[in-house]
């Protein structure tokens, strides 16, 4: 049975979600154990602080189920591709599409302003109605930045069951938080008690 669990209950983001929003976008939906799940992306309003607290919507945004519903259908896309990336596997085409798809919805030159205090500066003019084509625009870019650049081959998914999330591998470190290593390590030293008491 999945339930919906408070952000307090979320774990650390994983590694190389600093690096790449991506990553933290497809980790806004997590699978913990006792079959609980964190949807960041579950309501409109938790889709508007989510969107807000990555910088890519104002606070008022005022973002409706419609707008959530794209993100989530991004957000499975994007996880298809890094499954797929991961595995070794062919994308989907769907997923390509999708991605390619959000990649055109922005428009690509930033203008320039000029702020009084702090000088010139360059930012892309986002009214209201586009700020959902710019955030799904900027993820699909970013997904794409991590898939074609050098940092590909680390990319991997959390070895620690029942976790979803996606991370960028350093060493031979293969879990996203320190929650999940201790629950790995613990699963592997019980299979060998059990293996153990069985010879």
């Amino acid at each position: 049975m999945s339930e919906t669990l408070t952000a307090p209950s979320a774990p650390p983001p994983a590694p190389g979600a600093e690096e790449y929003l991506a990553l933290d976008f497809v980790n806004s939906a997590v699978a913990l154990p006792g079959g609980h799940f964190i949807d960041f992306l579950g309501t409109p309003e938790a889709t508007n602080r989510w969107l807000t607290e990555h910088g890519l919507a104002p606070a008022d945004a005022g973002v409706q189920e419609m707008c959530a519903t794209q993100l989530r259908s991004l957000r499975e896309h994007i996880r298809a591709l890094f499954a797929a990336r991961v595995n070794g596997l062919p994308p989907l085409p769907v997923a390509l599409s999708a991605v390619n798809d959000a990649l055109g919805r922005a428009p690509t030159a930033a203008l320039l302003y000029w702020d009084e205090k702090n000088g010139p500066y360059r930012a892309a003019p986002c009214p209201t109605n586009e700020i959902l084509d710019r955030a799904l625009a900027t993820l699909a870019a970013n997904t794409a930045d991590l898939l074609t650049g050098p940092d590909a081959d680390r990319l991997t998914s959390c070895d620690s069951t029942p976790c979803n999330r996606y991370l960028l591998r350093h060493g031979r470190r293969h879990w996203c938080s320190t929650r999940c290593g201790d629950r790995a390590r613990a699963a592997r030293a019980y299979a060998r008690r059990t293996r153990a008491k069985a010879d």
